[in-house]
């Protein structure tokens, strides 16, 4: 094998723990290391290679969280078009994160100590969204940015804790998360 070879073939290897590691962790923040492995398909000496303990998954776990939420974000085009339908788009593409939400939403999995900022605080491009939103009469001026923020995480929480049990689709799920944000943030008649 070529050193380009190993370098890929570790690197895919590293993923498929991470991936496990989300997926797993995701559904059941308990999850043993050598479960991971397991899902991962690797040993768990395989799995220690990479992954001295725990904790060290747990940041490359949060920094994979963190890299696909900035991914998102940017997908969403918080800056485009009315306020509400930036808020729209956002949920869509937070939506889709599946188990990394439930990483995200878990603190004792993803603690300030391994650099995770996670859902608390509104960057400025969520603020301007929101306020872009009350200035061109999209979303309700009575809504403070901090709680569009928490309504927002709230109904994905429940989304996909609504999905895992009934089993409903994603497009059904999804129509009903963006229902409920889109009538929450709209502006009452006067």
């Amino acid at each position: 094998m070529t050193e380009a070879q190993v370098s890929g073939s570790r690197a895919r290897t590293r993923q498929a723990i991470v991936e496990a590691a989300i997926d797993l962790l995701g559904r059941n923040p308990a999850a043993s290391l050598g479960d991971i492995a397991a899902a991962a398909e690797v040993g768990r000496t395989t799995l220690h290679r990479y992954f001295t303990d725990r904790a060290d998954l747990l940041r490359a776990v949060s920094a994979e969280a963190s890299a696909r939420l900035e991914r998102a974000t940017a997908q969403a085009r918080m800056a485009d078009g009315t306020g509400a339908s930036a808020v729209r788009r956002l949920c869509q593409e937070y939506f889709d994160l599946g188990t990394v939400l439930s990483i995200i939403f878990n603190e004792s999995l993803l603690s300030a100590d391994q650099g995770w900022s996670g859902a608390g605080g509104c960057d400025p491009a969520f603020v301007a969204m929101v306020e872009r939103g009350h200035r061109d009469g999209t979303i309700d001026p009575e809504l403070p940015v901090d709680w569009v923020q928490s309504l927002i995480w709230s109904q994905l929480y429940a989304g996909w804790a609504y999905r895992a049990e009934t089993g409903a689709s994603r497009h059904d799920v999804l129509r009903l998360v963006l229902r409920t944000v889109d009538g929450a943030i709209a502006p009452r008649p006067a």
